[in-house]
């Protein structure tokens, strides 16, 4: 695991920006850290003068815009750390760098100082908070953290590091800022392990005892629950053994079944898709591994890996099938916002019906008192020609003919729904090409993977003979 942590930088009382920076960066440039500075490097500013540097531009900001904070921040450190032997120092710097570059957009100086006095190699990459412009400063933002560590991993990733750790059978990766936090998935165990005390006969009897404790199921091709705080529903499938639907219903036939959470050491593992991926990556590490990388265009393959590790789908059936699950939901909206909208067409057209009929209809009495006589009727053809149109539409109207204020309401109505779907359409657009995106790249990554494993085994088998 690669870990990335962003601190902001502040001017100490009683000192000089010049001075607190150069405590800063003397210490991230440490020879006896650094190999007497072999392991750093910069960006649009000399590691020796990188201090003063930093703090003219600083002066420079000041005099473009005028604006002076009380307790500015002066720069950021970014801590980078690798896990230890899976990294040499120049890989370590050189990830650094490109982490630094994208984070920062290449718009802000830094240097990237790679120690290697520790059992663990890390980063420290201090970048100036003034722009390279010196017009603009770099603004924290909420979860900035968060943000920086995805840009690592992505980096790392790309780099055949390993940033996803493997996980228990049947259970997600847990948040480590809370670990005393329990997940719901193991509150879902324990909630069917307390209803499977009572001995309920079958699948609808222990949905009730859960519905009881507070949970809302619902069923299709599997059974999903969801309990108090959760936002989505989980499938008893990706409990893990002993909580599976077909583990149950041999529970419920008095069938013995391993159980994930009493017997974990004898569970069966679980393949799982996202570290098979990511090994596949690392073994691209070496000489070869830019052509190789550029073959299976790993910077997708990357961003599709996070993508995954943090929507909990590392198998390629739980993929597939939420994919599936996301098409067909962003089909049901897309039909409910074309009703909508036939629905509004319809209504404006039933409008302009009334009004018509209405503004004709005394020149159709007319019409009808003259014996319906042609001439009346050339002379007056447009008006006519609207009325008829007009009774014809309220032909096909069953019952009462509505007022133009029950069809404006009714339009108002309409409307504000129609609003609504189109935020759940774009949001259901937005996650169908995700999905899509992801699954796509994991078909091309694990297709491409099969076929060269296909051509070293005829290769083999070709120099054998």
């Amino acid at each position: 695991m690669v870990a990335a942590r962003l601190i902001a930088m502040h001017k100490n009382k009683g000192r000089s920006i010049q001075k607190c920076l150069k405590d800063r960066t003397d210490y991230a440039q440490n020879p006896e850290k650094t190999e007497g500075g072999e392991y750093v490097s910069s960006y649009e500013c000399d590691p020796k003068l990188v201090e003063e540097q930093f703090a003219v531009s600083k002066r420079e900001y000041l005099q473009i815009s005028g604006r002076h904070y009380a307790g500015d921040i002066i720069a950021y450190q970014i801590r980078q750390s690798f896990k230890p032997g899976e990294i040499t120092p120049e890989k370590a710097n050189k990830i650094g760098y490109e982490t630094a570059m994208r984070w920062t957009k290449g718009q802000h100086a830094f240097i990237v100082a790679t120690h290697v006095d520790k059992a663990h190699i890390h980063n420290h990459i201090i970048y100036n908070s003034t722009n390279l412009s010196c017009d603009r400063k770099f603004r924290n933002f909420f979860f900035s953290g968060v943000a920086l560590q995805k840009v690592s991993d992505l980096v790392c990733l790309e780099n055949g590091l390993s940033v996803i750790e493997p996980v228990r059978p049947g259970e997600r990766v847990k948040c480590t800022d809370y670990p005393e936090r329990r997940s719901f998935r193991e509150e879902i165990r324990d909630a069917i392990d307390i209803c499977l005390e009572k001995k309920p006969k079958d699948m609808d009897e222990l949905l009730r005892v859960l519905l009881e404790m507070g949970y809302e199921s619902k069923r299709g091709k599997y059974v999903s629950v969801k309990g108090p705080g959760q936002k989505k529903y989980l499938r008893f499938r990706s409990l893990g053994a002993g909580y599976r639907d077909e583990d149950l219903e041999r529970i419920f036939k008095g069938e013995p079944v391993q159980n994930v959470k009493s017997d974990p050491e004898k569970t069966e593992p679980k393949l799982d898709m996202l570290l098979d991926i990511q090994k596949m990556i690392a073994k691209g590490k070496g000489s070869g591994y830019e052509r190789w990388a550029k073959v299976h265009n790993i910077k997708q393959v990357a961003q599709t890996l996070l993508f995954l590790e943090e929507h909990g789908l590392r198998d390629y059936d739980e993929l597939a099938e939420k994919a599936k699950d996301v098409s067909a939901r962003f089909a049901e909206i897309t039909e409910r916002q074309k009703a909508l909208e036939t629905r509004l067409s319809e209504i404006a057209e039933l409008k302009k019906h009334i009004i018509n009929y209405s503004k004709t209809k005394d020149v159709y009495v007319q019409y009808r008192k003259s014996g319906y006589s042609k001439k009346f009727f050339e002379e007056h053809r447009e008006d006519l020609t609207l009325h008829k149109a007009a009774k014809e539409a309220f032909s096909k109207i069953q019952g009462k003919i509505p007022t133009i204020r029950e069809l404006n309401l009714e339009y108002e109505q309409v409307l504000q729904e129609k609003k609504q779907t189109y935020a759940e359409y774009r949001k259901a657009r937005q996650e169908l090409k995700d999905y899509q995106t992801a699954k796509y790249n994991v078909d091309q990554f694990l297709q491409k993977e099969e076929q060269e494993k296909q051509a070293e085994k005829q290769k083999t088998k070709e120099e054998t003979l």
